[in-house]
């Protein structure tokens, strides 16, 4: 396919190789306003804002990936297939299961767990494991310890229902799952088909455990700088 495509109106170039995705639009644009220099806006199709700019001399862009699989699923495959981007890094939020993470800690999410059916259409034999890049991972978790943001890596689940009839996270819980959020299985997935590099870093914006500690939504927007440094110094 050639650039443009249906959902992205930039032209091959215009992205970095290195692609910070929040899931909503207005992170996006926060992102690019106060940490990038030079900013250009170079996509905005059905509203999934994305920018390319300079973060420290090095050429980084964020574009929001909407909510869901199918969502980030259709971003990541056109930046991995189509614009010569290298590595995504979700910036996002997910609700914590453990009883040892609270609101604004951050998960590194080594490995996700799906409720999903995204990687049907492969045709496996069996069932796809998604995991993130090592050296993204490594990367990562030694630049939180660096900075000293609260941490843990381990396992999300990325379901595809946010209203649900029945409350799992118990069931979760026991398997060792750390939270909840609704897009990293698809982009590991991806990101593996492709020979690309992923990396989720979310932030615990809501608690099945401590549900008095859940965020506004002005500070899901614009109140993870922590994770957002982490991220591009990856870049």
């Amino acid at each position: 396919m050639h650039t443009p495509t249906p959902h992205n109106s930039a032209l091959r170039g215009d992205f970095a190789e290195t692609v910070l995705m929040p899931g909503d639009p207005l992170r996006s644009r926060w992102i690019a306003q106060n940490f990038l220099q030079g900013a250009k806006l170079v996509n905005n199709v059905r509203g999934a804002e994305g920018y390319t700019g300079l973060y420290r001399g090095r050429r980084v862009s964020v574009m929001s990936s909407g909510m869901g699989q199918p969502s980030i699923g259709i971003h990541s495959y056109e930046l991995f297939r189509f614009y010569g981007v290298e590595s995504i890094l979700r910036v996002g939020t997910c609700g914590a299961f453990a009883p040892s993470l609270h609101v604004r800690d951050v998960v590194l999410a080594m490995g996700a767990c799906t409720d999903g059916n995204y990687a049907a259409q492969f045709e496996l034999p069996g069932t796809f494991c998604p995991v993130a890049d090592f050296g993204l991972l490594r990367a990562a978790a030694d630049a939180c310890e660096k900075t000293g943001v609260t941490f843990r890596v381990g396992t999300l689940l990325s379901s595809d229902v946010f209203y649900g009839e029945t409350d799992h996270s118990e069931k979760w819980r026991g398997m060792g799952v750390l939270g909840v959020e609704m897009e990293t299985a698809a982009l590991y997935t991806n990101a593996a088909r492709a020979g690309k590099r992923a990396l989720s870093i979310c932030t615990v914006s809501d608690s099945f455990v401590y549900p008095e500690e859940n965020a506004t939504a002005e500070e899901r927007q614009s109140g993870f700088e922590q994770m957002v440094r982490v991220a591009l110094s990856l870049a």
